[in-house]
């Protein structure tokens, strides 16, 4: 006859083996191969951020610096000279919208520092691209 503590005990011991499992690094897990890959998915506005010349990065990156939206606003006229953007499929012209949209959104909330913020941050991506 077995003792009803028995079951508890033999709960017990499962139980810490199995957190014992899940604390190895070195598991069965980390054997299966499994690869995992993450890619950023990005918005509309993000993906229209041209691929510029380093130097013209810069100078769109000081721009927004010191006056909020002005840089994105040049970089706006470098898609339709010719600057490549991560929506190949939009036309050059609506790509070149949505980065005045863009420009204009800096701007106005520049008020609230908001705009200000983003817009430094949007020519640290221009730079980022430019770099790759």
């Amino acid at each position: 006859m077995e003792h009803p503590h028995k079951d508890g005990e033999t709960a017990a011991a499962a139980a810490a083996t199995s957190t014992a499992a899940a604390a190895d690094p070195r598991g069965a897990s980390s054997s299966s191969g499994v690869v995992v890959q993450v890619r950023e998915k990005k918005g509309p506005l993000r993906a229209a951020i041209p691929y510029m010349p380093f130097p013209v990065a810069v100078i769109c990156l000081f721009l927004n610096t010191f006056v909020p939206g002005l840089g994105t606003f040049v970089s706006a006229f470098t898609v339709l000279c010719g600057a490549r953007t991560d929506l190949p499929d939009r036309h050059m012209c609506c790509v070149f919208w949505l980065n005045i949209a863009a420009a204009l959104i800096q701007i106005l909330t520049a008020i609230v520092m908001v705009g200000w913020i983003m817009s430094i941050f949007w020519g640290m991506d221009m730079v980022i691209l430019a770099s790759k």
